[in-house]
């Protein structure tokens, strides 16, 4: 078992009609002028929006909405300005994972003298040393974000993301109420599934570990996310809906890393995607997923083996059960109407193997992997073969 540390204080009120206490946990905090930042405007649709008026009645309350899926940093800059404008002095992220990872970045950006993305950039002595407190009120389960200290920020004018986080960006507490499944679109709740699904496997799918616990941990959310996708037809079905939700908040809480090693490269490449065509976050996990497991088989085919036996029940020679085990992972994409294929969200993917090759060697990604295997020519073909 690998070295590990793990420290996580976000407090999660996960259940049912638990918003009243947020005015008992903002004065907590000595909250006084705090920031609501949401997306699209659908928790006015649903209702949410007013619940929150209601309860924050007395605060010296700010606005702002507007923040995209896979959130833009001049979108975000926006309400950096508002918050210092405005002397805010906590956020409430009302949302899923881009308006949560949103905040993160606002929360390190206001108080930074400088320009925010030099951080993101990694440039040198560029850090986010301080932050304004922040929580969350769940909307889609899906990323984890609403208990862990990353995030994933966009720079369209760049068809750039970049990745953040630190100890400074934990949620005070985040609100988890399984209830708001059901005002979802079955895309977004496909989404959440896949999203929770690759985060586990992205730290699972490696190599065998001493970490038994942790092994079983992995294997116990893909099970559960496996049997309840049945929520994706019946999303007001609260025991499906509230397993998916805390399926998605351990599957990134920094658990499932404690003691093991991690494989992110199907991120980095999907993140990729993203940027240069917009698909979901999710949808790209899902086609690059399979075609880096085929390009890593023999890498990952002790785990490929075990993932097969343990969450798929599959039966046979090894060589057999690893193979079917990516076929059995890419068919479970696919019957949440997720498609696998680049070629089905964009036809001006020609090219799109050579650019990313290029980004990746202009990064210095050049070993990824859990054994420091993947290459920039293995990402070529991995991103060739899911044309």
């Amino acid at each position: 078992m690998e070295n590990f540390e793990v420290v996580n204080p976000t407090r999660i009120i996960f259940g049912k009609k638990q918003l009243s206490r947020l005015p008992e946990l903002l004065s907590s905090f000595n909250v006084k002028r705090p920031m609501i930042v949401y997306g699209g405007g659908s928790i006015k649709r649903i209702g949410l929006f007013d619940e929150i008026m209601d309860c924050l009645d007395g605060f010296e309350l700010t606005e702002f909405g507007g923040v995209e899926a896979n959130p833009d940093f001049d979108t975000l800059m926006k309400g950096v300005e508002l918050a210092r404008t405005k002397d805010t002095d906590f956020i409430l992220a009302v949302g899923g994972g881009s308006v949560i990872d949103g905040v993160k970045f606002m929360s390190g950006a206001i108080p930074y003298k400088s320009d925010p993305w030099d951080v993101l950039d990694k440039k040198e002595d560029c850090n986010f040393t301080q932050a304004i407190p922040f929580g969350a009120l769940l909307t889609l389960p899906a990323t984890g974000s609403e208990a862990n200290s990353g995030a994933v920020i966009s720079r369209r004018e760049y068809n750039e993301k970049r990745l953040m986080g630190g100890p400074l960006f934990f949620p005070k507490f985040s609100f988890c109420d399984p209830t708001v499944v059901a005002t979802l679109p079955r895309r977004q709740i496909a989404n959440g599934l896949i999203d929770a699904y690759m985060h586990t496997l992205e730290q699972y799918l490696t190599f065998p570990s001493d970490n038994i616990l942790q092994e079983r941990q992995a294997e116990s959310i893909l099970t559960t996310l496996i049997e309840i996708s049945g929520v994706i037809d019946d999303p007001g079905n609260y025991k499906l809906a509230s397993n998916l939700m805390w399926c998605a908040t351990h599957a990134l809480n920094g658990n499932l890393r404690c003691g093991v090693v991690s494989d992110w490269t199907t991120h980095m490449i999907g993140h990729e995607l993203t940027a240069m065509y917009g698909i979901d976050h999710a949808q790209s996990l899902a086609i690059i997923g399979p075609r880096l497991y085929e390009n890593q088989f023999e890498n990952k085919r002790e785990k490929l083996i075990q993932y097969g036996k343990r969450v798929w029940n599959l039966a046979g020679d090894d060589d057999s059960i690893a193979r079917q085990a990516i076929e059995k992972t890419e068919a479970f994409f696919q019957s949440l109407g997720v498609k696998t294929k680049i070629s089905d969200y964009t036809q001006k993917f020609s090219g799109t193997d050579e650019t990313i090759k290029q980004v990746f060697i202009d990064r210095g990604w050049v070993e990824m992997g859990e054994r420091k295997a993947i290459r920039p020519d293995d990402v070529q073909a991995i991103v060739k073969a899911a044309f």
